[in-house]
């Protein structure tokens, strides 16, 4: 079994506040939970930068690397307008 640590980091060009930043990442997270994993904003006081920790267990390796790849896959798709970078450790 791996347990996989996540650390996502978005660009939110287009907040203006706080609350703005977080109907964004409440959208994310509801996204995301089809992936069954824990989620949480450890965002900054800046609210055009946000990130989330995010993990999850997996079976393997190979089924992790996919995880990610879907995870990836969907902030694509459903958020083009927000860059984001993501940043992974396995245990």
């Amino acid at each position: 079994m791996v347990i996989v640590n996540l650390l996502i980091e978005f660009s939110l060009p287009f907040v203006n506040g706080l609350k703005g930043r977080r109907a964004v990442l409440n959208s994310i997270k509801e996204k995301l939970k089809k992936f069954n994993l824990s989620v949480l904003d450890i965002s900054g006081e800046y609210p055009k930068e946000a990130a989330l920790a995010v993990v999850f267990a997996a079976f393997d390796e190979k089924y992790a690397h996919k995880t990610i790849q879907k995870i990836e896959e969907t902030l694509f798709r459903n958020f083009p307008e927000y860059s984001f970078e993501i940043s992974y450790e396995m245990l």
